[in-house]
C-alpha cells in the first residue's frame, strides 16, 4: 500500500513541485494551503508523514503541530521553513516536530529525510511493546521507564518530546559510551546520511535543560569535546 503524505504549503509552486515529485516516488498525497485546513486533513485521513510549512495562513505551523501533539498523535512531522533561526528549530523540535529542513532544499534530500521518518515511526510502533519485566533505567534521581516510555526526577514525570526520549533513552542505554553527532543523527534520527547536525545539539540542550539540575553543569548528559556526547549514572 503507498504511504499517504499531507503536504501543508500556502505556496502553490512549491506544493505542486513536491506533490510530482512525491507521486513520482510512490506515495500518495494530499495538499492543504493553509493551516486551518491542514490540521482538519491530518486529523481525518490519518496520514504517514505531515510536510508542514511554518508560515501559513489562518493557522501556522508550529500551532498546527502543537495542537496534533497534544491530541496525542504521533503522525511524524517535518517542518518546512524559508527561516534559519535557531529559535525556530528549537520551537519546532520543542513541540514535537521531528525533523526541520530549511527552504531551499533538494528533493533528494527530502526524500531521504521522509523514509527515514516514516521508518522510524514503524520502529516506534514495534518498540511500544509492554518490556518484560517493566525494565527501568535508574540514575541519581532519574528513572527512565522503558515500559511505560516515560522520564521520572525526583519521581517527578519529565514532559519530553518522542526525539528526547528516544536520545535519552539511546545514550542511557550505554552508559560512558562516547557517540559522535553523526552516529546520533544515524542510531536516533534513523538517517542513513548525515543531516543537520545541529538539530542534535538543539535536542542534547533541550533534554538537559528538562532533566538536569544545572543544564549549564551537566551531570547526565556529558560532552566529550571534540567527539560528541554520552551518559553518565551520576
Amino acid at each position: 500500500m503507498d504511504k499517504k503524505l499531507l503536504i501543508v504549503e500556502d505556496e502553490k509552486s512549491i506544493l505542486d513541485i513536491l506533490s510530482f515529485n512525491l507521486k513520482r516516488e510512490g506515495y500518495d498525497t494530499i495538499e492543504a494551503m493553509d493551516g486551518e485546513t491542514g490540521l482538519a486533513m491530518a486529523k481525518t485521513v490519518n496520514p504517514d508523514l505531515i510536510l508542514l510549512d511554518v508560515m501559513l495562513p489562518k493557522l501556522d505551523g508550529f500551532e498546527v503541530c502543537r495542537k496534533l501533539r497534544e491530541e496525542g498523535r504521533s503522525t511524524p512531522v517535518i517542518m518546512l521553513t524559508a527561516r534559519e533561526e535557531e529559535s525556530d528549530k528549537v520551537m519546532g523540535l520543542e513541540i514535537g516536530a521531528d525533523d526541520y529542513i530549511t527552504k531551499p532544499f533538494s528533493m533528494r534530500e527530502l526524500l531521504a529525510r521522509i523514509k527515514a521518518n516514516i521508518r522510524r515511526s514503524k520502529m516506534d510502533e514495534s518498540a511500544s511493546a509492554p518490556v518484560a519485566n517493566g525494565e527501568r533505567i535508574v540514575a541519581g534521581n532519574l528513572i527512565i521507564d522503558l515500559n511505560r516510555l516515560e522520564v521520572l526526577k525526583n519521581n517527578e514525570p519529565v514532559d519530553l518530546t518522542q526525539r528526547e526520549f528516544e536520545l535519552l533513552r539511546f545514550l542511557a542505554s550505554s552508559p560512558n559510551k562516547v557517540f559522535s553527532r553523526e552516529e546520533l543523527m544515524e542510531k536516533v534520527w534513523n538517517y542513513e546520511y548525515y543531516g543537520d547536525i545541529r538539530t542534535v545539539d538543539v535536542t542534547i540542550r533541550r533534554l538537559r535543560e528538562k532533566v538536569e539540575d544545572d543544564p549549564a553543569n551537566p551531570v547526565y548528559i556529558v560532552t566529550r569535546r571534540g567527539a560528541g556526547y554520552f551518559f553518565t549514572e551520576a
